[in-house]
């Protein structure tokens, strides 16, 4: 069982939920690995007991590049969550995966959530939100949350290939 707290809130992984235990054992060694299906070869997110595409229940963990486009995203204002409220504005991303973009249908891509940081999985300040929108070029950084615990997040790709659309940002 994994037990820790971020920002103020618990965090539990139990032995019951085997798939999530393992995933974060490679997030804990900054190491971004995904469940590949062992009968369609897709890789799956989130960590899952049986593939969604097939219902193969066999899998491998294939370590997996990092890097993506913003697909959406919420911005958040008003934080539920006590830890969150002197954070606001956060954006909580969906980043299309560079791996396995357009499968298995061009609609339909490998895509992960998580929170936007500075490259020290520190969450991003309000001039680093203002620059991300749907379209941004991100790459994964994690945040370690105690030993043995680290959340993938994500931070702008100053770095990543130049898109050619135009990044789309809900107006103000």
């Amino acid at each position: 069982m994994i037990t820790a707290s971020y920002l103020g809130m618990g965090l539990e992984i139990n032995e019951l939920d085997k798939e999530n235990l393992d995933y974060f054992a490679h997030c804990a060694k900054h190491d971004f690995r995904l469940q590949r299906c062992c009968s369609c070869h897709l890789l799956r997110y989130p960590p899952a007991t049986a593939c969604p595409w097939c219902t193969e229940a066999k899998s491998d963990w294939m370590s997996v590049e990092g890097r993506g486009t913003v697909h959406s995203y919420t911005e958040v204002h008003h934080a539920i969550q006590p830890a969150f409220k002197q954070h606001v504005p956060y954006l909580v991303l969906l980043v299309e995966l560079d791996t396995q973009s357009g499968k298995p249908t061009k609609d339909e891509g490998l895509r992960v959530i998580g929170n936007l940081t500075t490259p020290q999985g520190v969450l991003a300040s309000r001039g680093e939100v203002e620059r991300v929108g749907i379209g941004t070029r991100v790459r994964m950084t994690f945040t370690d949350v105690a030993p043995g615990l680290a959340l993938p997040q994500w931070t702008i790709d100053d770095g990543g290939a130049s898109e050619s659309k135009r990044v789309w940002r809900y107006p103000e």
